[in-house]
């Protein structure tokens, strides 16, 4: 657009709020940039390759036709969060010196298997992501503008419990372990809005009882309800402490994405109504583990897969033992879609 132009069509936009009363502080801009703490729900790519499964085959399967980093055989939730907001996946943390023109649309702090304490995989947890992007501020990386012009995007998947179940933690201490984890979202929520960014979204933790992990016990035919129970009362508590974040500002500018529910409804209608290929057995993932030891992706001392990958990913609900499949995720995303406008009010 010409200059003219340009500063014709700002003085119209001025004169339209004059008329209808409304005044440009009212006026909600569309956010530019996309920030994202978690773990491999979110992670497009920061894990050191040495160490993770994102990174070896067949991750990246369908996209982009090799390992790239994350943890499903294509997209993950961050990319169809960018998607719906019009802009381009944001780039790795550990990558920000080799894009900087990607820089433009935000970054991902997200580490696989990480979560808002430390889980032993030697990775930054929440706390430190965090402190990442306020590394970037105080570099001048960001503005204040920039990150009023902002969305973060904050995943939470349960690795601080698989922690706790790992290191010996009893049934009888969990409840006072999720609040602890809840307690420490509700500060790392407050820090991330202290940033000066103005939308924060924040996932449910999903059914964990679905996992494939846990529903191979039953040939991948039922979920386990005493796991989904203490994901349902992590999620009561998680809203409680958002709708205090937001009681104690003028701006109700955190709000949770709902993945429990919606993996739910996908898992159990099959995916048929999304539009997408139709999940025969949505409990059960596409790629397999052939020993009890092995992970999708493992390999014995001659090279030999200890896996086995189904003919069609995008008939699978799930990818791996823990992560959704491209198809998976893209089934959440249009179930959930239109909850994403919140980010917009």
């Amino acid at each position: 657009m010409e200059l003219h132009g340009l500063i014709s069509y700002t003085f119209f936009l001025l004169f339209l709020f004059t008329i209808t009363g409304v005044t440009t502080d009212a006026v909600i801009l569309r956010p530019t940039k996309l920030f994202v703490f978690g773990d491999s729900y979110s992670d497009t790519g920061n894990n050191p390759k040495s160490l993770a499964s994102s990174w070896k085959t067949p991750y990246g399967l369908t996209f982009p036709g090799k390992p790239a980093g994350r943890f499903s055989d294509g997209r993950v939730l961050t990319d169809f969060v960018a998607r719906f907001m019009g802009i381009k996946s944001p780039l790795p943390y550990q990558w920000r010196k080799y894009g900087e023109q990607r820089l433009q649309y935000g970054v991902n702090f997200a580490y696989g298997g990480t979560g808002v304490f430390d889980t032993g995989n030697f990775q930054p947890n929440m706390s430190a992501q965090i402190g990442f992007l306020e590394g970037l501020v105080k570099e001048t990386v960001y503005t204040k503008s920039d990150l009023e012009a902002s969305v973060a995007l904050v995943t939470v998947s349960g690795n601080d419990y698989a922690a706790y179940t790992a290191s010996g933690g009893s049934d009888q201490g969990l409840p006072a372990f999720i609040r602890s984890v809840v307690n420490q979202m509700s500060i790392d929520l407050k820090r991330i809005r202290d940033t000066g960014i103005r939308r924060v979204v924040v996932t449910s933790l999903q059914p964990i009882g679905c996992l494939p992990r846990l529903t191979v016990f039953t040939s991948y035919q039922q979920c386990n309800q005493s796991q989904n129970s203490a994901a349902n009362f992590h999620n009561q508590l998680l809203q409680q402490v958002v709708t205090a974040l937001n009681n104690s500002t003028k701006d109700s500018g955190v709000f949770v994405l709902d993945l429990f529910t919606t993996f739910n409804t996908v898992l159990k209608n099959k995916g048929a109504f999304t539009g997408s290929l139709k999940f025969d057995t949505p409990l059960k993932p596409c790629c397999i583990p052939t020993k009890s030891d092995a992970n999708c992706g493992s390999l014995d001392e001659n090279g030999n897969k200890l896996y086995t990958v189904c003919k069609e990913p995008d008939s699978t609900f799930f990818w791996d033992k823990v992560h959704p499949s491209q198809a998976g995720w893209r089934a959440v995303y249009l179930t959930l879609r239109s909850s994403l406008n919140r980010i917009y009010n």
